[in-house]
């Protein structure tokens, strides 16, 4: 996983207050199950893994911040807004006490293309990955995440029905990373459940 957690994008960061907690109560929730699960948390090296957000309006979403996947508990204080982004210009604004989580492009990609979708849901987990490789179109091998490349990818796969229908993303050249989204924050958790499940 070379690079894990590392900011690919031009990031405009506005450091502010925290956001209400009640913004975030949900999405909270499910971080709690998803790092109970070991979906989120910290590799070997020490170095954490994934992250969740949910829109808050049109192309404003809240998501976690950078660095917080090893962190058990999550607060407001590790949440932030984007505000804006710009794929051609590979760039991106947050503005909140945090940076936005290196993986922001991606979720930003699924939001813009499927303005339904309200929830994206990044994990790793080996055994699921491989199964998806195996049985859904998956992102291109050769494709880092976080970059404006990954989000032309996922674009891409979200015109495949099949995808659409699942509501889950294996990401070919991120070992391991997954990623689930769905109407609500519920849609986008029954996704990785069923696939877990079926393991």
């Amino acid at each position: 996983m070379k690079g894990e957690g590392v900011i690919k994008f031009k990031h405009n960061w506005k450091k502010e207050r925290s956001m209400p907690y009640k913004w975030i109560a949900e999405l909270n929730g499910w971080r709690d199950k998803l790092y109970k699960a070991g979906l989120i948390g910290e590799d070997a090296d020490g170095v954490g893994y994934g992250n969740i957000s949910c829109r808050l309006d049109r192309n404003i979403f809240i998501i976690t911040g950078s660095g917080t996947g090893s962190l058990k508990k999550l607060h407001a204080e590790h949440y932030t807004r984007v505000t804006a982004y710009d794929f051609i210009e590979n760039s991106l604004t947050s503005m909140g006490p945090v940076k936005a989580s290196s993986e922001s492009m991606t979720h930003a990609a699924i939001y813009e293309t499927i303005p339904e979708f309200n929830a994206v849901f990044h994990i790793h987990h080996p055994a699921l990955w491989k199964n998806l490789l195996t049985n859904l179109p998956f992102t291109a091998r050769h494709i880092e995440y976080g970059t404006a490349a990954m989000a032309k990818e996922i674009a891409r796969l979200l015109k495949d029905p099949l995808v659409l229908q699942q509501g889950i993303i294996a990401m070919g050249g991120h070992k391991e990373g997954v990623l689930s989204f769905g109407k609500d924050q519920d849609d986008a958790g029954r996704s990785i459940e069923k696939w877990l499940t079926g393991l």
